[in-house]
């Protein structure tokens, strides 16, 4: 990866883009996007599809006066960093997918989210921290680092809920990535923590396995949230893939 290569981080659900600020610092003064979504950190609600959240990343490179960039997705990221490259990959350089999967949620998944969305709109978000947390964390951050869980669980609480909602009917409605896999070109980078229940290793291991040339990072004492459960050996894996 060129040294100058920009970058672009995509945050996780039901989180924003704060969620990176260390990494963003970490790879100063190489130029950095953090864009959030739709719908998140003060940005207005948009289409509930994860096509319309890689539009919105276009424009916000656009805006950047970026061309291409590595993208850097975790989670819900990951599953809009696919559909960027699907929809625009001269404008990807490299991909970083971090405890995102690539497949399509299966029915009860379809169903669970679209049960979390009425109730969303129904409660507001009050609920989601404690719904969440649990399926977001690995045990050893929940044992050990409560500065962490006090972060993710504020971020959770501070989210919009209309945003919420459209972001769980975009992610419900996603379409399965796993037939492009092997037509991604450039560099790839697959991390996952090795704690994280919601996509597992295995997922990651699909994804690597099926990526030409990508290669597998395992985080030990991490969840779903890697950069915020091992700050340290992700930034490490990170900027090891990038130099």
């Amino acid at each position: 990866m060129d040294p100058l290569t920009p970058v672009v981080f995509l945050h996780a659900f039901p989180l924003n883009a704060d969620m990176w600020a260390r990494q963003v610092e970490a790879l100063a003064p190489r130029q950095v996007v953090a864009p959030h979504f739709p719908g998140f950190g003060g940005r207005a609600p948009g289409e509930a599809t994860l096509d319309a959240f890689a539009r919105a990343v276009l424009a916000d490179m656009d805006r950047a006066g970026i061309r291409r960039a590595a993208v850097v997705g975790l989670s819900m990221g990951g599953y809009a960093a696919f559909r960027l490259h699907a929809l625009a990959p001269e404008r990807v350089a490299g991909m970083v997918l971090a405890d995102t999967r690539a497949g399509a949620d299966d029915e009860a998944g379809k169903a669970r989210r679209a049960d979390q969305a009425e109730r969303v709109r129904r409660e507001g978000v009050g609920w989601m921290p404690d719904a969440m947390s649990p399926a977001l964390l690995g045990e050893t951050t929940r044992r050990e680092r409560p500065d962490v869980v006090a972060r993710v669980r504020a971020m959770i609480a501070g989210a919009e809920p209309e945003g919420v909602a459209r972001a769980l009917e975009a992610m419900r409605a996603r379409p399965d990535s796993t037939p492009r896999l092997g037509e991604i070109r450039v560099p790839v980078l697959v991390v996952v923590g090795e704690e994280d229940t919601l996509t597992p290793p295995s997922e990651a291991r699909k994804i690597a396995d099926a990526v030409p040339g990508a290669r597998l990072v395992v985080l030990s004492g991490a969840g779903h949230l890697a950069n915020l459960e091992a700050p340290e050996a992700f930034d490490a894996a990170l900027l090891d893939w990038m130099t």
